[in-house]
């Protein structure tokens, strides 16, 4: 269910009731761009149910879904629709257009030509933990979360939240973890087996360890070179890999075998429930013990 979480902090006391959540969300629904709209934007039945409620409340979490479809027509088709226009008016009228009627052909080209452009849908999982005043976003990209925050801002003014920040910064801590010994790691998580290193000078040379001890002595070796980990795959009690990164967001989420079997399989309890149920409670003592890791959430 979950790939890769952006975290967010929240007042739980600000969250309204799923009745006034649903209400507020269907007045922006996800519409299909029209033939001539770049952009569309709204929120979808977290379930993928048609008609279905665009809020669900699982075990006491609540997801969202929302959607956004895009139309792009490439610059070099432009172009080459702009050059013919400037050669049939250069011949027809024997002059050049300056830069600001090119811009208006330009936009005018667009235009038409967007009703032939290939739609692209993506969709981001909004998931409201209520119990620990925590909003995650299935998404590392900085941009689309943004966009997902700033929608739901316009349906939830003040709900104002905050980004996940730690007393420790990430960066810091998975540097301390991996130029120490075995004892220096934090209680609940072990290595992965991959590393990103990035060098702070002008050249931000870059090392990549893949399917690779971080134990190594290499290692120590470009961290005390300068260079600085960007990027960490972490194992969380047997239960869940995962890769931190200095931003502090997770990717490359990986539920190990067992996990769901222990709770029964999720096809014989309801699919989304039983997903939504299992994948929260894990994630949720997953970020609690990373926090505590990282030293607590800054005040």
């Amino acid at each position: 269910m979950f790939k890769q979480l952006t975290l967010y902090t929240l007042d739980p006391q600000q969250l309204p009731t799923l009745e006034a959540m649903e209400q507020a969300l269907a007045a922006t629904p996800f519409v299909p761009c029209l033939p001539s709209q770049e952009h569309s934007i709204g929120w979808v039945p977290p379930r993928g149910k048609a008609n279905g409620a665009l809020v669900e409340s699982v075990n006491g979490q609540r997801l969202l879904r929302l959607q956004s479809e895009s139309k792009r027509v490439p610059g070099s088709v432009v172009q080459r629709h702009l050059d013919e226009r400037l050669v049939q008016i250069e011949a027809g009228e024997g002059r050049q257009p300056g830069r600001r009627e090119q811009r208006q052909l330009r936009d005018e080209i667009v235009q038409q030509l967007l009703p032939m452009a290939f739609a692209q849908s993506r969709s981001v999982c909004l998931w409201i933990d209520p119990v620990h005043g925590r909003l995650a976003l299935d998404s590392s990209s900085s941009a689309r979360c943004d966009e997902a925050i700033s929608t739901l801002l316009k349906s939830f003014t003040f709900l104002q939240p905050r980004p996940w920040n730690t007393q420790m910064a990430p960066q810091a801590a998975m540097t301390a973890w991996l130029s120490g010994s075995a004892d220096d790691w934090p209680p609940h998580f072990a290595p992965g087996q991959e590393v990103e290193l990035k060098a702070n000078d002008e050249q931000k040379s870059v090392v990549k360890f893949t399917r690779h001890p971080l134990d190594d002595e290499q290692m120590r070796l470009h961290i005390g070179q300068g260079k600085l980990p960007t990027k960490l795959a972490l194992d969380w009690e047997g239960r869940v890999r995962f890769v931190l990164a200095e931003s502090g967001s997770l990717s490359k989420i990986e539920f190990l075998d067992g996990v769901f079997a222990e709770h029964g399989h999720a096809e014989d309890e309801g699919g989304f429930d039983a997903d939504a149920t299992i994948a929260t409670a894990e994630l949720s003592a997953l970020i609690n013990d990373l926090s505590t890791a990282l030293g607590g959430l800054q005040v």
